[in-house]
């Protein structure tokens, strides 16, 4: 329901209640992510109406192809947000090494980490993409390195993500539950419109990229195909399954319905640990997952409680509704 509030008002009262200034700090800091979320939707969306679409010809650190959008987005963050005062540092995706702020700045008190574009790949043929990011405890005292955004998710005192669709929606946790903004394009204000955003623990509902199936561990053959075997199968009910190839889009339908979304270690490349960034992608989702009554785990092991060891470290995911997480979770223990 629209609440009428929007995310400036949303941040005075919660900064207020709180009489702290690190959360008075941290919500500062989280209204210029939001802004800078603004002028990216913005620049998605009129992708192709400015040449900016399509490939820019070179390979991030992950050895991915970029998008030129790709480019521009994590600009575009960097821009919005260098000159906060409250940024010590911060860590892209697309970037090999950590951005320090400029020499003024580099007292801030948090660090910010980001993937600027979810799901690029979908830009060009209009599907929805999105921004992650999650914000972290700096070191007091110094200017921080690369090792002191080696932190676990648990660490983490904000994440959000931004979704680029029908609509642009901003949600986020600072640990006391999700909220979810969606951007009134007249007055250009995000509005309070899904307040304490839950997860059902149940679903019929699952999405994970089935072309991969051959390189799929035992656990998540066996909890895909009783899925697929519907009623007539041990689950004894149909299921549902959905895949949109970028991550942003399937954690906002699975926090607005419910579902589980899966990217689990396979066999495909054995030189990789998984699929998905433990940084810029895994944690801040997993924070926003739990924090609405939703589970996520690698299969072996909570994502929050994994202590990352490099900027761009890779790991399995599977997180969502609680029961069905906590099922695949059961099938690796019983199976490895």
């Amino acid at each position: 329901m629209n609440t009428g509030i929007s995310l400036a008002q949303f941040i005075a009262e919660q900064s207020a209640k709180a009489a702290d200034q690190d959360v008075t700090d941290l919500h500062a800091l989280l209204g210029h992510v939001a802004t800078a979320c603004k002028v990216i939707g913005n620049a998605v969306a009129r992708g192709a109406l400015t040449g900016s679409s399509g490939s820019a010809g070179t390979d991030n650190v992950q050895g991915e192809v970029q998008k030129k959008l790709d480019i521009i987005s994590n600009e575009i963050l960097i821009q919005q947000t260098e000159w906060n005062e409250h940024i010590a540092a911060m860590a892209s995706e697309e970037m090999e090494d950590i951005y320090p702020m400029p020499t003024s700045r580099q007292h801030g008190k948090y660090l910010l980490v980001f993937d600027p574009l979810d799901g690029s790949s979908n830009v060009d043929v209009n599907v929805s993409v999105g921004t992650i990011f999650s914000i972290l405890q700096s070191p007091a005292g110094k200017q921080p390195s690369a090792a002191d955004f080696l932190q676990p998710g648990t660490a983490q005192v904000c994440a959000g993500y931004a979704v680029y669709g029908p609509s642009t929606m901003l949600v986020f946790t600072t640990g006391n539950g999700v909220h979810g903004f969606t951007l009134d394009r007249e007055t250009g204000e995000f509005i309070l419109t899904h307040a304490r955003m839950t997860i059902p623990a149940d679903t019929r509902e699952f999405a994970i990229n089935a072309s991969n199936s051959r390189f799929w561990e035992a656990p998540v053959k066996r909890y895909i195909e009783e899925c697929l075997a519907g009623t007539t199968g041990p689950r004894g009910q149909n299921f549902n399954m959905r895949w949109v190839a970028s991550m942003v889009a399937e954690v906002h339908r699975i926090l607005v319905r419910g579902g589980v979304f899966m990217y689990p270690k396979d066999t495909k490349d054995l030189a990789k640990a998984g699929k998905l960034r433990l940084m810029y992608e895994a944690n801040p989702m997993s924070f926003i997952v739990e924090q609405a009554g939703g589970a996520s785990s690698t299969g072996r092991a909570r994502i929050m409680d994994v202590q990352p060891d490099q900027l761009h470290q890779r790991i399995p995911v599977i997180l969502g509704s609680k029961n069905e997480v906590e099922r695949v979770v059961r099938y690796h223990q019983e199976t490895l």
